[in-house]
């Protein structure tokens, strides 16, 4: 997750819509003054992605509190739609959309899957949505930003220490542990912490399933949203339509597990697949093979330290590097960075031609100058790293299950970090839930049988942000469930984005012929800046596969909701 270090009372979404149209709602067993609320459409207030389809949005009034609705404030919650484009016969009910998180808006999600796949919105209104707690997209004021935690400035370390988690002296690990401890209190003593969850979110969705006179809800959700779809349709099983569930958690056993194994999966992308990559397109600047790139790679480290960049910051532009865009980013400070420690001209100037384009407006749009004009000074007066305050994001990692102490987050740190370095270190310290205090009022069951033959899993081999094992223990757990398998994916987000056909494939024969592939595999797309597959042995056992991925360059628009999906689960 990005945000600033601009603190502010915690808040919710409150905005209002014109009045376009009105959508009965269906009768159910939804509280009554919830359910015969009237869906009014109007403008939204984000600006939409280009490519993207115009979208029109509403607001649902909620419970603060499914559990005794009727008590406290209501709560807001923004929806979008993009209404099918087929004829009445052709139309198949709606999917709502999730991009992950938690803390991940995702209304603009409805209009950018719209545009990305025609032929799934022919047959479906999108549905997208900004979860209780994450404000409204495109909103300005504070009342649209959302739940941000008011953490005490005096409460954080000082702006010029440069931290190090490997750094394990008594004074290092107080000062991360201060960081983490500090963040949970500030998000916990929001009162509207306890109702950011999970449970409250699913059952928002089943309102809005009612409100749309929908009798099943169809879903198509990424990282956190995979939990998030499975919780639903696990505590509302007979309105769960098709579920896709994209580069999975182990939505069958414990949310913190997923985070816990950042450390692990970012360590092999970061070996296996982005070293290798990184030395293929830059070897005269940081060495032509990965390992002559990680060895480099460490020296930048310790230059850019003593430039003023902490070296947590450095690490952390490489954790949940699942993106395209993310990759240009970490491939820009790394090599700027390799460019000044060896006395080189600055700016990126010898670039593979293939990417010049990229680098220029990624390098533009992260620290205002085209590639070729940037310093390492520059990069490190911009300053990437922040402190979190999305507390979305804290309440309902933190808030869905039971916690280990931040003894034992401590402990994992130093298991953890010598194997897994460049964020293994630093987790086990950064981790607020080690601070949070109080059990879940509300158990989130796990899915029942009756709904695994209409869940579709898809996963990525090495994807640094929900791990293959992750989404591999779920399906094993859910007999029923299949999986697709995406070889020598190093990305986070599959359908849709990742421009590989035989994803998008495979997912539109479920969701549009009613036709489930079982557990299958299909190759990966070349990276960035390439034509062909470097296979990369991995926990996908090798097979034939079912197609050959075409190769190709990501679309903008493509590109931007990888880096959405990305970006709001990265968990840095």
């Amino acid at each position: 997750m990005r945000s600033s270090k601009i603190l502010g009372p915690g808040v919710l979404a409150v905005s209002l819509a014109l009045v376009v149209n009105a959508t009965p709602a269906l009768a159910d067993t939804t509280e009554d003054p919830y359910l015969h609320q009237q869906v009014t459409w109007g403008p939204c207030l984000f600006e939409p992605t280009d490519g993207a389809k115009p979208a029109e949005c509403a607001q649902i009034t909620v419970p603060r509190d499914w559990a005794r609705p009727g008590t406290g404030a209501d709560l807001h919650v923004t929806i979008s739609r993009v209404r099918a484009t087929g004829t009445a016969d052709q139309r198949r009910g709606v999917i709502l959309l999730n991009p992950g998180g938690p803390g991940g808006q995702g209304s603009p999600l409805a209009g950018e899957i719209a545009g990305l796949q025609p032929a799934l919105n022919q047959a479906y209104d999108l549905i997208g949505m900004d979860p209780r707690g994450t404000g409204e997209a495109g909103g300005t004021t504070p009342e649209q930003k959302g739940f941000r935690c008011a953490i005490p400035e005096d409460q954080l370390p000082p702006e010029d220490a440069l931290l190090d988690a490997r750094d394990r002296s008594r004074d290092s690990i107080r000062l991360h542990q201060q960081t983490a401890k500090a963040v949970a209190q500030a998000c916990q003593a929001d009162p509207i912490a306890p109702y950011i969850t999970t449970w409250q979110t699913a059952h928002d969705m089943d309102l809005i399933r009612a409100l749309l006179g929908e009798q099943k809800l169809n879903y198509l959700g990424y990282s956190y949203g995979t939990w998030l779809g499975a919780k639903y349709a696990s505590l509302f099983p007979a309105h769960a339509g098709k579920m896709v569930l994209d580069s999975s958690m182990n939505w069958q056993g414990r949310l913190q597990a997923g985070f816990e194994a950042f450390p692990v999966i970012d360590q092999r992308q970061f070996d296996d697949v982005y070293l290798p990559w990184v030395a293929r397109q830059f070897p005269e600047q940081v060495g032509s093979t990965a390992a002559e790139a990680k060895q480099t790679w460490e020296q930048v480290r310790a230059y850019y330290a003593t430039q003023g960049m902490a070296p947590d910051n450095y690490d952390g532009i490489f954790v949940g590097n699942g993106s395209e865009i993310q990759w240009l980013l970490s491939a820009i400070v790394f090599v700027v960075g390799a460019q000044a420690l060896h006395g080189q001209p600055q700016g990126l100037t010898s670039v593979p031609a293939a990417l010049r384009a990229q680098l220029d407006a990624r390098s533009q749009a992260a620290f205002d100058v085209p590639a070729a004009q940037l310093t390492a000074a520059r990069v490190v007066a911009k300053g990437l790293g922040t402190v979190s305050t999305n507390g979305t994001r804290i309440a309902v990692a933190c808030g869905d299950q039971a916690n280990h102490s931040a003894a034992w987050y401590k402990a994992l740190s130093d298991a953890q970090g010598p194997r897994y370095p460049l964020f293994g270190w630093a987790y086990g310290l950064t981790e607020p839930c080690g601070f949070w205090r109080g059990l879940p009022e509300h158990p989130l069951p796990t899915l029942p049988r009756e709904v695994a033959p209409d869940v579709l899993v898809v996963q990525g081999e090495f994807d640094p942000q929900t791990g293959y094992e992750q989404a591999a223990s779920a399906v094993r757990a859910a007999p029923g469930v299949t999986m697709v398998s995406v070889d020598d994916s190093p990305f986070h987000g599959q359908y849709a984005v990742s421009g590989n056909p035989c994803v998008d494939g495979m997912v539109n024969v479920f969701l549009l012929n009613n036709s489930r592939p079982g557990n299958s595999t299909c190759p990966g797309v070349p990276l960035l800046g390439e034509d062909e597959v470097y296979p990369v042995a991995g926990p996908v056992r090798s097979g034939p596969h079912a197609a050959t991925a075409a190769a190709g360059v990501l679309s903008t628009l493509q590109q931007a909701v990888q880096e959405l999906i990305s970006s709001v689960n990265a968990g840095r």
